[in-house]
C-alpha cells in the first residue's frame, strides 16, 4: 500500500450515480492530472456516499485534500438528494466525515457540459453532421439509469455550464404508434415524465407497453429470465441485438426508445436554441449504436413541423468516451485549485 505524504495535492474525482458509482483519484502532473487509482462501485451496495468513499480511500491508503464529485440529481448550494438512488449529499459533511479541505458537489450533467469543450474527435461519434455555430448554445441529454439534460452557453469568454432538470418534465408521444403509451403509463404511475420511458427505468415500462397491447408475444423463456433479473433492462437489449435470434418485442421495445430519445433531444435543441450542436450522452446510448444510426433517431429529431429544417441543420454527437463526467469533475477541480486554494466546502463556486 502506497501511502502519500500529508501535505499532498491529490484529488479526488467521482460520478455518482443511480447504479454505479465510478471514481478516479489524480495527481498534478504539470497543466494536468495523472491518474493514481481508480475504482467502480455499485452504489445500491452502500447505505451512503461517505460510507463509500470512505472504503474506496482505505484501499488506496492514499490521503487527498478536496474531492469533485458529479451526482445525478438536482444540486442546490452543496447540497443534493439523488433521484434514483435514497441518499443525499452534502459538500460540508463530506468534509467534516471524510477529513477533507474542499468538495465540489457538481450536478452530473454538468459535469458532462463542464467536459464538453475538453473532448476531441475521438470521443466523439457524429450522428448528424450539421453545421456548427461558433459560440453557439450546446445542448446535452444523457439517459443513463435516469435521463439527465444539460446545456452550455457562451458568456463572452467561455462556455458556462447550466444544469437542467428537463428529464423530468412531461412526455408527449412523439408518433401515432406510441399515442396509447400516455394512457398506459398513466395506469402505472403518478406523473409520466420522458425519464420513465426513455431511461434505464425507462426501458421496462416500454417494454411492458407493448408486450401488454398485444405489439409482440413474449416466449415463455424470456419471460422467466425477466422475472428472474434485479435489472431487466441489460436482457431487454441483449434479446434485441442478438445477432442469432433478435427478439421483436425487445427491438420494438429499443426502436420505441430511440424515437423518444430523438424527439426530446430535439425539444431541448429548440428551447436552448442548439446552435452549437447537441450531445447524446449516457451509458445506454453507446450499446445502442446501430439503432442510433438508424432513421428512427434522426427522423424523430428533425419531426418539429416549420422548425424541421433548423433541427436538420444541427450537428449532433454521440458521446463515446465513458469518463466523461469524470472528465468534466477534473476540469473543474483544476480550475478550483488555480482559482482558489481555499474554497467554501459547501458551496459550488461560479463557472471556471
Amino acid at each position: 500500500m502506497v501511502v502519500n505524504e500529508p501535505g499532498s495535492d491529490l484529488l479526488l474525482v467521482g460520478d455518482i450515480g443511480g447504479t454505479k458509482t465510478d471514481l478516479m483519484i489524480l495527481a498534478p502532473a504539470g497543466e494536468h492530472f495523472a491518474p493514481l487509482a481508480r475504482a467502480r462501485l455499485r452504489s445500491a451496495e452502500y447505505p451512503n456516499l461517505s460510507r463509500l468513499l470512505q472504503e474506496f480511500l482505505r484501499t488506496t491508503g492514499l490521503r487527498i485534500k478536496r474531492a469533485c464529485l458529479a451526482v445525478a440529481g438536482p444540486v442546490v448550494d452543496g447540497r443534493a438528494q439523488l433521484t434514483n438512488l435514497p441518499w443525499g449529499v452534502e459538500g460540508a459533511q463530506l468534509c467534516r466525515e471524510l477529513d477533507l479541505e474542499a468538495v465540489d458537489i457538481l450536478n452530473d450533467l454538468a459535469a458532462i457540459a463542464h467536459a464538453i469543450p475538453a473532448l476531441g474527435s475521438q470521443d466523439l461519434l457524429t450522428l448528424n453532421a450539421g453545421n456548427e455555430h461558433a459560440r453557439g448554445t450546446k445542448a446535452i441529454i444523457a439517459p443513463g439509469t435516469g435521463l439527465g439534460e444539460a446545456f452550455l452557453v457562451w458568456n463572452g469568454q467561455n462556455y458556462q455550464p447550466c444544469p437542467s432538470e428537463g428529464g423530468h418534465a412531461d412526455f408527449a408521444p412523439p408518433t401515432k404508434a406510441l399515442e396509447a403509451l400516455l394512457p398506459y403509463m398513466r395506469t402505472r404511475v403518478e406523473h409520466v415524465s420522458y425519464e420513465l420511458v426513455c431511461s434505464g427505468i425507462g426501458i421496462p415500462y416500454l417494454y411492458e407497453f407493448f408486450r401488454d397491447c398485444g405489439n409482440g408475444e413474449e416466449s415463455s423463456a424470456l419471460a422467466q429470465e425477466l422475472a428472474l433479473a434485479s435489472d431487466r433492462t441489460p436482457l431487454i437489449i441483449a434479446h434485441a441485438l442478438d445477432p442469432r435470434s433478435p427478439c421483436s418485442l425487445c427491438r420494438a421495445t429499443l426502436e420505441a426508445f430511440i424515437a423518444i430519445l430523438g424527439a426530446e433531444a430535439g425539444n431541448l435543441a429548440l428551447k436552448v436554441f442548439a446552435l452549437g450542436g447537441v450531445y447524446i450522452g449516457g451509458g445506454l446510448p453507446p450499446r445502442l449504436i446501430p439503432l442510433l444510426k438508424e432513421e428512427i433517431f434522426l427522423s424523430a429529431f428533425c419531426d418539429k413541423g416549420r422548425f424541421s429544417p433548423l433541427l436538420a441543420s444541427l450537428p449532433v454527437w454521440l458521446i463515446t468516451n465513458p469518463d466523461v463526467a469524470l472528465i468534466g469533475c477534473t476540469v473543474y477541480g483544476r480550475a478550483r485549485i488555480k482559482k482558489d486554494g481555499s474554497p467554501s466546502a459547501h458551496q459550488s463556486p461560479p463557472n471556471p
